[in-house]
């Protein structure tokens, strides 16, 4: 049974806990039985004598019937043996027992897939601690920065995500019918569950809202890497925003957050790009409304698909002729703003244009700039965009999309408001940034790590080791409860080695008589003696116990002694 620290299923580290096999005896040092005609030296060969039925006898060098016989006799016997003994082995492998120590055994042919569900993931002990690491820092970050968590159900009605423009979304939602016949779904992302919520409180929230969320979000496509079918996603989003001053500030939260698990600009960058501008060189080139969105969707395919596929979607799908396909992909090859813009033409809205050359200004006065790339194709494949769009992207090119987002200020109307409500937000999935602090060698290393361990001398000092747990959990410390009492210390301190732990108590007889337990710091070197490693500390001051070793470890300092 793998234990929290393993790299594949279905091995164990021996250092965690004992191995099955080991508990009930070394099988691979059992001699087999030695068969003494087998293992006899060869002698060498007599005249046979000649049967009694006067039948000739069995030529030099080959064994009679009857040796033949007993030879599969003892080898069907000890196949029988051997059958016994994995038969034996396996029944106390499922029992969990072997000897005096538990431990966990599969049988071969489970009767249910042990594995989890395709596209989904387990979190072992080991991996739920980078999992929390990773949510801090999102939490971090969205509270550095003034926003507020929220959270809603995973489930939501099907309606919330069918938007006319051609989506790949609708068609990857884990979606049914429920017993009361509505249309549900597990949520594929946050944004609209959002709009959902800011409308069903409607004038009662004062704006502009700044809100965070990690939700949990499914949608059936095909797994990669950085990509699964279930993934947590860090949402930041403004609501109550007219000016691109919001986007700023999801950018730079954005990149606070990289600096913060150790990502720079050269590792990371983030393109941005403007559907509004988009939308008024589509326009120009005759586009109509109408067909904008799901050619969007199309124009979202480019850096997957390439410029000749671009168009031959472009024509095919969305009926647009060869040359306004071959000018669309023309668009997305442009390499700054002012490019950009000229396709717009003489007439032609040029209010996006200038919102993202305001962005970049206060990005670089934000300290920012060097993280910033303008890229014409990016467009986001979501029809709810209407304004600034930005994706982070992996500078080695090894990744997906590390994050993504942008404005979205008609979204609302679709759902109810009177009137268009300015938003604008980024999602950050859990998966990918995880291949990308493996990429660049800085995942965290993250032990199991707890204060105490506190463990009886025995089993009648269970008792008073329960209390003593409880006394220091008190102050606010971690605490591990030894469980079961070992009959050897070496055993307890393997035990307090595994978990981690900082501080070892012992609850003795002769200390209890005396009011106190004995603590020991395991993290001294063998340089120290055992004495100084060591204070027997109060039963009435072990809610203090944090306070009480920090003045001992103080004063060992003074003494001269490595802490």
């Amino acid at each position: 049974f793998p234990g929290p620290g393993s790299e594949a299923r279905g091995t164990s580290h021996s250092a965690d806990r004992p191995q099955t096999l080991n508990c009930m005896g070394d099988m691979s040092s059992e001699a087999a039985p030695v068969d003494p005609v087998e293992s006899a030296p060869a002698a060498a060969p007599a005249e046979p004598p000649a049967p009694a039925d006067g039948s000739s006898a069995a030529p030099p060098g080959e064994k009679t019937e009857k040796q033949l016989k007993r030879e599969a006799e003892k080898k069907a016997k000890k196949a029988a043996e051997a059958a016994k003994k994995a038969a034996k082995l396996e029944a106390r492998q499922v029992r969990g027992q072997s000897g005096n120590t538990v431990t966990v055994g599969v049988v071969t042919n489970p009767p249910v897939d042990l594995e989890p569900a395709s596209g989904t993931r387990d979190f072992y002990p080991e991996e739920m601690r980078l999992q929390r690491w990773l949510y801090d820092h999102f939490r971090n970050v969205g509270t550095l920065c003034g926003f507020e968590e929220y959270d809603a159900p995973v489930l939501e009605r099907q309606e919330l995500y069918k938007r006319k423009a051609g989506e790949e979304i609708t068609q990857q939602m884990y979606s049914f019918t429920d017993k009361e016949g509505v249309e549900v779904t597990l949520r594929p992302e946050m944004t609209p569950t959002l709009a959902r919520m800011v409308l069903g409180k409607a004038q009662s929230l004062m704006l502009p809202l700044k809100w965070y969320s990690v939700p949990q979000c499914w949608r059936f496509e095909t797994t990669q890497r950085g990509r699964k079918r279930e993934h947590y996603q860090w949402n930041m989003d403004i609501i109550g925003c007219k000016g691109i001053n919001a986007e700023v500030e999801l950018l730079a939260a954005i990149v606070l957050f990289f600096k913060n698990i150790g990502i720079t600009s050269k590792d990371i960058g983030l393109k941005v790009n403007s559907r509004k501008v988009m939308g008024a060189v589509l326009k120009s080139m005759g586009v109509t409304d109408e067909q904008f969105a799901p050619v969007c969707v199309v124009m979202d395919k480019f850096d997957k698909i390439g410029p000749e596929e671009t168009q031959k979607e472009l024509r095919d799908t969305q009926g647009l002729d060869a040359d306004t396909a071959k000018k669309l992909v023309d668009c997305l090859l442009c390499k700054s703003v002012d490019d950009l813009a000229a396709l717009c033409g003489e007439g032609v809205d040029r209010s996006g244009v200038d919102e993202l050359k305001r962005l970049f200004e206060l990005a670089n006065d934000y300290g920012f700039g060097d993280w910033l790339v303008f890229d014409a194709s990016v467009v986001r494949g979501l029809a709810y965009y209407t304004g600034v769009v930005f994706e982070g992207f992996d500078r080695a090119g090894e990744l997906r999309a590390i994050c993504g987002g942008g404005r979205y200020d008609r979204l609302m109307s679709l759902y109810g408001a009177v009137q268009e409500v300015p938003a604008c937000g980024f999602g950050f999935g859990d998966c990918v940034v995880v291949e990308l602090l493996k990429d660049k060698g800085i995942l965290p290393n993250l032990p199991k790590e707890v204060d105490f361990v506190v463990a009886a001398f025995n089993e009648g000092m269970q008792g008073n080791a329960m209390k003593t747990a409880s006394l220091i959990r008190e102050g606010g410390a971690q605490v591990d409860l030894l469980l079961e009492p070992k009959k050897k210390v070496t055993q307890t301190f393997d035990y307090a080695n595994r978990v981690g732990a900082r501080y070892m108590v012992f609850v003795a007889p002769s200390e209890w008589e005396a009011g106190k337990v004995r603590i020991k710091d395991l993290r001294l070197g063998e340089d120290v003696p055992d004495e100084e490693k060591q204070i027997d500390v109060a039963l009435d001051v072990l809610s203090k116990v944090k306070d009480v070793l920090e003045q001992w470890a103080l004063t060992k300092q003074m003494g001269a002694v490595k802490v």
